[in-house]
């Protein structure tokens, strides 16, 4: 590996090529996208028009006369003119054909409790007596907005199309969030009501949940707002779980107000395509979250054909996609990509490895689940934890999807071959919060998969690599910034009352011409490192600040823990940079071993030989720790930033939001004694340096 220094665009990237699979003969012959003519109508020469073969999958109540406005970039407006109701797209109109076919099939996690199916005129009655409620009771009406604080039950989505069917803006944050978090957005949105849950259940507890309703609403006073009415749903109907207070004539029982709309009928509120539909909120840079406002026609075209195409969902399918609704992932292909399309879509409350990790498979067996939509943090955990679960179970995928984080090869052909049995194919997706739905994916019949690589860029999404400069990186040279050339319908329209912060993260750094009305000038920066292949498939790196630079190289997390992952014994991985006399900074690796292994230096110095014989010497860490268990959020990331503080003894920053909180002390007794014995402990650090390892792993 050369010594010299490289551009900031150049993070180093040192993968080996992998092997393609091809798409099973089975999947291809009932794929929704089986004709490689798809190619040609979504090329850029039918743009933006390609996009109309998503938008009409859903009903409109009146055309659009306009499929792509750029008078005032980057504010770009989709399908103007046009008017339609999101709930009415993803319920009332499926009732003709499948009112009695389940819409929801919901698995609480206590396994002997029982499984809750919602049909879709269930949903429709219980969507329209919960708008009716929100209207009436609460007097919300089109543009207002809601914050939810809700965990995976089934009120979460009805409470989500009801606000759809008003025109009601949902804020869903996710519900392990602490309350503080829940109260800034609320501020932030500009929210008077709450809906939240009393209790739920994780790892095998009844949490209370409507505790931090008290610190969200304290958090929202702060910032100025006032929270007029909570709605508490219940867990176990009838039974309040949570040991705090409810107040009275704030606080109201969800089912005990309901019982005055039980049957009424709200119609759906015909709503302008760029009307928003929901807020989602990601973490930034700065402390203040970004309230990323999707649209209603854009977003729901863009997540109904992606769904069609990319999951290949059709109405006979049961499709599982475990992740949380609180995410972007749960509101675009959980609630509105696969009811805009009829699907049947599992929900699951609980822990993927609850009460053991065979739970997964045995869910997916008992309910006929044929695709399957998950992390790779989950993915891993499942590895780690049941590495031959699969294989006592007998369920059979056509298709898998991975989503979230770019994925390990060896994780990759674990979940090929052990979960998907060599029979699914897999959808290997890349896309953020800001986007509403994928941007890089291989189409499953048309396209083969290659472990590591997401793929090209989805149907009418054109991206590129650009350096530092935005100068285009050429494909199999180097790695550099992934932009999108090009609007789409899914992405966000702005950061909420921020309009300027949208324009400074997303769109400053490539514009060509500030004046221009011409969407060729205003490239989506996405924040991320890429390497485009020959073959004109993406590597995601990860965040570009999520990179360590070391004697002038910018390594990426992503690519160290990859070579990590090589090792037969690792289960888990995670790369932290420590402040090094000599080269600025040093990598660090944490592991997490597979059941069955003890640690021992042998392992040690495995992933050290991994790191220097895939990436090179200057990539060799200077410390790998084996630790018993990674320090996660409560939906299963590494939080980085808690390991790089330990290894640079810049203290472990808030814990308070960790799952397994109690991990953190165990690691850093066991880090920071031997780095004392060994006296490898960093000089005073500056203030830069402080600030540098307080940030890592804060990345948007």
């Amino acid at each position: 590996m050369s010594e010299t220094q490289v551009s900031e665009a150049e993070i180093a990237v040192h993968w080996r090529e992998e092997e393609y699979f091809p798409p099973p003969a089975s999947f291809i012959g009932q794929a929704n996208a089986s004709d490689p003519a798809i190619f040609d109508r979504f090329a850029e020469k039918n743009f933006p028009e390609c996009f109309k073969e998503y938008a009409d999958l859903l009903t409109w109540d009146k055309y659009w006369h306009t499929t792509l406005d750029t008078s005032n970039p980057p504010f770009w407006k989709w399908f103007v003119g046009g008017k339609l109701n999101a709930s009415y797209n993803c319920v009332d109109r499926h009732l003709a054909k499948y009112r009695n076919k389940a819409a929801f099939i919901w698995v609480p996690e206590p396994e002997s409790a029982q499984t809750l199916v919602i049909t879709y005129q269930e949903l429709y009655v219980r969507v329209n007596e919960f708008a009716a409620l929100l209207r009436d009771f609460c007097g919300l009406k089109a543009g207002d907005r809601v914050t939810l604080h809700m965990p995976m039950v089934p009120e979460l989505p009805i409470a989500m199309l009801a606000c759809a069917r008003l025109g009601v803006i949902h804020n869903q944050v996710f519900g392990g969030f602490s309350g503080t978090a829940c109260g800034d957005r609320i501020a932030d949105s500009g929210s008077n009501v709450l809906i939240t849950i009393d209790a739920y259940y994780r790892n095998g507890d009844l949490l209370d949940h409507k505790a931090k309703a008290e610190d969200a609403i304290a958090a929202a006073k702060k910032n100025g707002a006032k929270v007029e009415k909570v709605l508490v749903w219940r867990r176990h109907p009838g039974t309040y779980s949570s040991k705090t207070p409810m107040v009275k004539g704030r606080d109201f029982f969800v089912d005990e107000v309901l019982a005055d709309y039980r049957g009424k009928i709200v119609e759906p509120v015909s709503m302008p395509a760029e009307a928003p539909l929901f807020l989602m909120y990601t973490s930034g840079t700065t402390a203040r979250p970004k309230g990323c406002q999707h649209s209603t026609g854009g977003y729901l075209s863009y997540v109904a054909g992606t769904s069609k195409y990319y999951q290949d969902i059709h109405p006979e399918d049961t499709y599982w996609c475990f992740a949380d609704i609180g995410w972007i992932t749960g509101h675009s292909y959980i609630v509105y990509g696969p009811l805009a399309l009829a699907a049947t879509s599992v929900m699951y409350e609980g822990v993927p490895t609850y009460p053991d990790a065979g739970r997964t498979w045995r869910i997916a067996e008992r309910l006929g689940v044929n695709i399957f939509h998950t992390a790779p943090t989950t993915i891993r955990m499942l590895r780690k934890l049941g590495p031959d679960e699969p294989k006592k179970y007998n369920y059979h995928f056509k298709h898998m999807t991975t989503v979230g984080e770019p994925i390990e090869p060896d994780v990759w052909r674990w979940y090929y071959h052990s979960v998907g049995k060599d029979e699914a194919v897999i959808v290997d997706t890349w896309w953020q919060t800001e986007n509403g739905g994928f941007l890089g994916s291989t189409l499953p019949a048309l396209q083969a998969m290659k472990p590591g690589s997401c793929g090209p860029g989805v149907l009418g999404i054109y991206p590129v690599i650009n350096d530092e400069k935005g100068k285009p990186v050429p494909a199999g040279s180097r790695a550099g910034n992934i932009c999108i050339r090009n609007p789409w319908p899914g992405i966000f329209q702005t950061i909420y009352g921020a309009p300027e912060r949208f324009v400074q993260i997303y769109y400053e750094k490539y514009c060509k011409d500030k004046n221009s009305k011409d969407w060729h000038d205003w490239p989506y920066f996405a924040g991320d490192g890429a390497l485009q292949a020959e073959d004109g498939y993406f590597r995601i790196i990860g965040r570009v600040d999520d990179v360590i630079n070391v004697a002038g190289h910018r390594l990426g997390t992503k690519e160290l823990e990859s070579a990590t992952m090589t090792v037969e014994e690792i289960a888990e991985a995670a790369a932290v940079p420590v402040i090094d006399e000599l080269r600025g900074r040093a990598v660090e690796i944490y592991v997490a071993l597979k059941p069955g292994y003890k640690p021992s230096k042998e392992i040690e110095a495995k992933v050290a030989a991994a790191i220097e014989n895939l990436i090179g010497k200057i990539a060799r860490p200077k410390n790998v720790w084996i630790v018993p268990d990674m320090p996660k959020t409560r939906s299963g990331k590494i939080m980085r930033r808690v390991i790089a503080g330990i290894s640079n003894f810049t203290g472990t920053g808030d814990i308070t939001t960790l799952a397994n909180p109690e991990v953190v002390e165990v690691i850093q007794h066991h880090v920071q004694a031997e780095k004392v014995e060994r006296g490898d402990t960093p000089r005073k650090l500056t203030e830069q340096e402080l600030e540098e390892i307080k940030a890592f792993g804060h990345a948007e």
